[in-house]
């Protein structure tokens, strides 16, 4: 079993939480949110919000905490192989009432169908909040370019 390294990122400001699936091994190793370059989450969320690009940890809490977007994962702990979404079993969920009790949330959105899938199972049937299901921006998901990206997560901005 691996425990989720990252604590989650929000404040009494946050308007819309965005879950993962748990943290790739080059998240788990940086300590923070998709830390894997080729993830392209950082790039979709910083051109949907008109930043440039952050690339360290402060910038990258800067642009959520400017944006009002609060950022966990739906997993606490599992057993993986790697970064294998795929391989994941033995879940345990996050509680994420702790920022449903302290922020004023206008949605939830999850990144890709495995945090979906997690979160349905696991989260909505003791809170039954839908979580809007945003495409992954997982370079496995090679399927979205990363224009084809930003237009399908545009749709956050009506919560922001």
């Amino acid at each position: 079993m691996i425990a989720h390294p990252i604590p989650p990122v929000y404040d009494k400001n946050s308007k819309i939480l965005i879950l993962g699936s748990f943290p790739s091994v080059k998240s788990r190793e940086e300590g923070f949110f998709y830390g894997h370059p080729s993830n392209r989450f950082w790039k979709v969320i910083s051109s949907l919000v008109e930043r440039d690009t952050p690339t360290s940890k402060e910038e990258k809490l800067a642009i959520l905490r400017d944006s009002g977007i609060a950022l966990w994962d739906v997993i606490a702990s599992c057993e993986i192989v790697g970064s294998s979404d795929s391989s994941i079993k033995n879940v345990t969920a996050n509680d994420i009432r702790v920022i449903l009790e302290n922020t004023s949330l206008k949605g939830i959105f999850v990144n890709g169908k495995t945090a979906k899938k997690y979160y349905d199972k696991h989260i909505y049937p003791s809170l039954k909040i839908e979580a809007y299901c945003l495409p992954s921006t997982s370079p496995a998901n090679a399927v979205y370019s990363l224009p084809r990206l930003i237009k399908e997560w545009e749709s956050i901005l009506a919560f922001l």
